[in-house]
C-alpha cells in the first residue's frame, strides 16, 4: 500500500480473494453460449485467444518467479545483497490482478471493435508498426509519466507501493497501484489500437507484444545480472534499446535515475542515466563468491511437497504441508515429473533459499530425494547422512566463532 494511497488504490476485485476469477465468467458464458446456438465454427481467432492467452502469461510469470528465486539463492551474480522481507513478499501475492484486468480490458475491446473478429493469424506490416509505435510514443510516454510518478504529490499516493520492494523480483514489475495500471494499459494499448484503426492488426502480433512487455517486466525486475556482455559487443547501439537487470535495479535503489520503461535512450537523452549503470552491470556480470556459515539440510516428504519449497507457488508454499487444497490433485502430473527430474539430477544437494542474520550467512540446501525413496533405500539414507556430516563438520567452526 502507498504511504498516502489515493483514489483507484485497490483493485475492483481486492475483498474477493481467489474468487477473483468469477469475473471472466462473462467470457466463458459468452463463449458457451456461442458454441451451443452456433457451434465451434462461430468462435473466431480472436475470441478463440483470449483465455489461452491469460494462461500462457500466468505460466510465464510463474517461470520467472521459480527461476528468480532459485537463482537469487545461488547465483553469484546478485545485484542486491539483501533478503527479502516478509510483508514484500505479502504484498506481492497478487501479481495475476493486471492478467485479470488485460482479460477484461480484452473482451471489452473485442465486443466493442467488430473488425477485431476478422483478424488474421500473422501481418508484417502489424508487427513493425507495433514495434516503432512502442519504441516512440510509449516509451516517450512512460519515461514522462514515471518521471511524473515520482514527484512527492503522486509518489506518496501511487507510485511508493512500487518501491517497497528494494530488493526486486520479477513479479515486483506488476505490483502498482489500480490506478496506475489503469495508465499503462492506456500506453500499451496505442500500438494495438492503432493496427486495429490502420487495418493492418493480427492475432499473434497482440499475443507477441503481451509476451515481450511480460519478458521484459520479469527480466529488467530480477536481482541478478543474467544479460551476456557480448550482445552489446555484437551490437553496441542494444545498450540504448533494451535495459538490464542492474540498469533497473539502480532506479529502485537510488530513485531518480533510470526511469526508461525497457529502452533507456530516453535516460540518455535527457540525461537521468545513473552514472553508476556500467559500472554495477560489469561489476554484477562478474559476481561474487559467497561462503555460507550455517546451512540447513533438508529433503522433501511426498511429491506434493515439492511446491512448499520457496522456488514454487507462493500461495502453496505459504500454507502448511499437510493442509491439502482441492485442485491439489490437479498438480500430480507435475509432482510425478519432479520426482523423475530428482532422479535424473542426482543425489547433489542445490540451494533454495539464502538468509543473513546479523553478519550470519545462512542456506537452505535441498536433496533431491523424498521420504520413500530415502527410508526404502539405505544406499540413498547413507549418502544423506554422509552430507550431513561432512557439512557439520565443515561449518560447526565458523558457526561458532561468528556465536562467539
Amino acid at each position: 500500500m502507498a504511504t498516502r494511497p489515493g483514489p483507484l488504490t485497490e483493485w475492483p476485485w481486492q475483498r474477493m480473494g481467489n474468487f477473483k476469477y468469477l469475473v471472466m465468467a462473462p467470457v466463458v458464458v459468452h463463449g458457451a453460449y456461442r458454441v451451443m446456438n452456433k457451434g465451434w465454427g462461430d468462435i473466431d481467432l480472436a475470441y478463440s485467444l483470449i483465455l489461452p492467452s491469460l494462461a500462457l502469461r500466468m505460466i510465464h510469470n510463474q517461470i520467472w518467479i521459480s527461476l528468480s528465486r532459485y537463482q537469487t539463492a545461488r547465483s553469484k551474480h546478485r545485484i542486491v545483497d539483501r533478503d527479502i522481507e516478509f510483508e514484500q513478499v505479502d504484498r506481492e501475492r497478487g501479481w495475476d490482478d493486471q492478467i485479470v484486468f488485460n482479460g477484461l480490458l480484452f473482451y471489452v475491446g473485442y465486443l466493442a471493435m467488430p473488425s477485431v473478429r476478422r483478424f488474421p493469424l500473422w501481418r508484417t506490416d502489424g508487427a513493425v508498426a507495433t514495434a516503432l509505435l512502442h519504441a516512440g510514443p510509449v516509451e516517450f510516454l512512460y519515461y514522462w509519466f514515471h518521471r511524473a510518478l515520482h514527484h512527492h504529490f503522486l509518489y506518496s499516493r501511487y507510485h511508493s507501493h512500487h518501491h517497497a520492494s528494494i530488493v526486486t523480483e520479477p513479479i515486483t514489475s506488476v505490483i502498482h497501484p489500480f490506478g496506475e495500471h489503469i495508465v499503462y494499459f492506456t500506453l500499451f494499448a496505442i500500438p494495438m489500437l492503432s493496427t486495429v484503426y490502420m487495418g493492418n492488426g493480427s492475432a499473434l502480433v497482440f499475443v507477441l507484444y503481451i509476451v515481450y512487455i511480460d519478458f521484459m517486466n520479469n527480466m529488467g525486475h530480477c536481482n541478478f545480472e543474467l544479460v551476456p556482455k557480448w550482445m552489446f559487443q555484437v551490437f553496441p547501439p542494444l545498450k540504448y534499446l533494451m535495459y538490464t537487470p542492474s540498469f533497473h535495479s539502480l532506479h529502485h535503489t537510488q530513485f531518480r535515475t533510470n526511469y526508461s520503461l525497457f529502452m533507456p535512450f530516453y535516460d540518455y537523452i535527457y540525461s537521468t542515466m545513473d552514472k553508476a549503470s556500467d559500472e554495477l552491470y560489469e561489476s554484477s556480470l562478474k559476481g561474487t563468491e559467497e561462503t555460507p556459515d550455517l546451512v540447513h539440510l533438508t529433503h522433501m516428504t511426498n511429491l506434493q511437497s515439492a511446491y512448499h519449497l520457496r522456488v514454487g507457488f507462493a500461495s502453496i508454499a505459504s500454507k502448511p504441508s499437510d493442509n491439502s487444497e482441492w485442485y491439489m490433485w490437479t498438480l500430480w502430473p507435475l509432482a510425478w515429473l519432479s520426482m523423475v527430474v530428482a532422479w535424473i539430477y542426482g543425489s547433489s544437494a542445490f540451494v533454495v533459499e539464502r538468509i543473513k542474520l546479523k553478519k550470519m550467512k545462512m542456506q537452505t540446501w535441498v536433496v533431491p530425494r523424498y521420504n520413500f525413496q530415502v527410508t526404502n533405500s539405505p544406499g540413498h539414507l547413507c549418502v544423506y547422512l554422509m552430507v550431513a556430516s561432512c557439512l557439520t563438520i565443515f561449518f560447526l567452526p565458523a558457526v561458532w566463532s561468528n556465536m562467539g
